[in-house]
């Protein structure tokens, strides 16, 4: 096993193995002020990769930690090979968008202060055993406050919605029009949805059965795509995300310059409108108003790559709008930004120059990647902090 070394801002109080997350997963072994990364596991459902999880693990184990940290997920099978096998150790269950931004700040090298940390992906368990993956947090390495996210959407199926993400559209049309959302014209998602699966989907969701409630943004992102693309199916998690970044990427406004350069861009498009509730203690963020304006968009022949290219402002602006709220109150300036979806090199670079313009000190992920392959690094730096 050839592991990465990454040297850590601190030094760690005792050796410790980190457990990682469910797909993309990396064991981490950290000790003095040096953290080792294994290699690649890409999914631990996977019989290969979970058998080669194990061998590093193995291998780790024999530097004789004497903590294991591992998610909060028990459903996750690096979670239930810490809680089966390793019950021996003192065992530091750790939140999964903590560890996103933990991860984040020990490859930049930043102290033990606090920072707001941006984190969106597909789900991750919350602390109160809720999905979550559109996340707005204050933190440390120790401890966070989720100070905002968005709204939440039942993901009717539950992970069937993965693959077949026009449920997901399915459910945000529904919040806004209910069954008259059936009736829209020149939207090409709803003839795929058809009535007769929107009414075996309706009856899941008024039943509670397999919907659970997510604040994700990577299934806001496979919802949008669903609707611009009129496409109801993925062979794989993010397919048509990604498809709709392409799109958005590619479209260039009439005599403009190249589609690379976001501020021709910007001169025609703006993003679409969305809403800021103040919920308990935490800013809500709601994407009905921004359904709304798309929906119109496409029912008049606007190109889908406007179309696509103004969802990821609105979604860049979503982030300036609380990071701005955020600083206001907490007097914070430091941002790190976390999570697959940033994998999405429009929807970062969109960010990063709203960011920067409002004076932000911004951190991204340097050395690992931003998906859950960093997971494990952040896992040992928090729970070194927590023992």
């Amino acid at each position: 096993m050839e592991a990465e070394k990454i040297k850590l801002p601190f030094s760690m109080k005792k050796p410790l193995l980190a457990m990682g997350s469910q797909a993309k997963n990396r064991v981490c072994f950290a000790s003095g002020n040096l953290a080792y990364l294994s290699p690649l596991h890409p999914d631990l459902t996977n019989p290969g990769d979970f058998s080669n999880f194990q061998k590093d693990l193995k291998g780790f184990l024999k530097k004789r930690p004497r903590i294991i940290a591992h998610d909060l997920h028990d459903e996750y099978q690096s979670t239930k090979y810490a809680l089966s096998f390793l019950s021996g150790y003192q065992l530091v269950p750790i939140q999964h968008h903590h560890a996103h931004i933990a991860a984040c700040m020990a490859e930049n090298s930043l102290k033990n202060n606090k920072i707001i940390g941006v984190v969106f992906d597909g789900t991750g368990l919350g602390d109160d055993n809720k999905l979550w993956g559109g996340e707005f947090l204050i933190c440390d390495y120790k401890n966070f406050e989720r100070k905002a996210q968005l709204q939440e959407i039942p993901l009717l199926g539950g992970e069937k919605a993965i693959l077949e993400p026009a449920r997901l559209a399915a459910a945000w049309l529904y919040f806004i029009y209910k069954d008259k959302f059936m009736n829209l014209k020149n939207i090409g998602l709803i003839n795929k949805i058809g009535k007769s699966k929107w009414r075996a989907l309706k009856s899941m969701y008024l039943s509670g059965l397999n919907v659970p409630l997510a604040s994700s943004m990577g299934r806001l992102f496979d919802a949008v795509a669903a609707l611009v693309l009129a496409k109801d199916k993925a062979r794989f998690e993010a397919e048509l995300a990604i498809e709709l970044q392409k799109i958005a990427m590619a479209y260039r406004p009439a005599g403009r310059g190249l589609a690379s350069d976001s501020q021709s861009h910007r001169l025609e498009s703006a993003g679409y409108r969305f809403n800021i509730l103040k919920g308990e203690n935490k800013y809500i963020l709601s994407p009905l108003p921004m359904f709304k304006e798309i929906i119109s968009d496409l029912a008049g022949g606007e190109p889908k790559g406007k179309v696509a290219y103004r969802f990821h402002l609105t979604v860049a602006e979503m982030i300036i709008k609380i990071a701005l709220a955020l600083r206001k109150e907490t007097k914070i300036n430091q941002i790190a930004l976390s999570g697959g979806v940033f994998q999405n090199n429009l929807l970062l670079s969109l960010s990063l120059d709203l960011l920067y313009k409002e004076g932000f000190e911004v951190f991204i992920h340097k050395k690992s990647s931003c998906n859950d392959s960093g997971i494990s690094l952040g896992q040992a730096a928090i729970a070194n902090f927590r023992s």
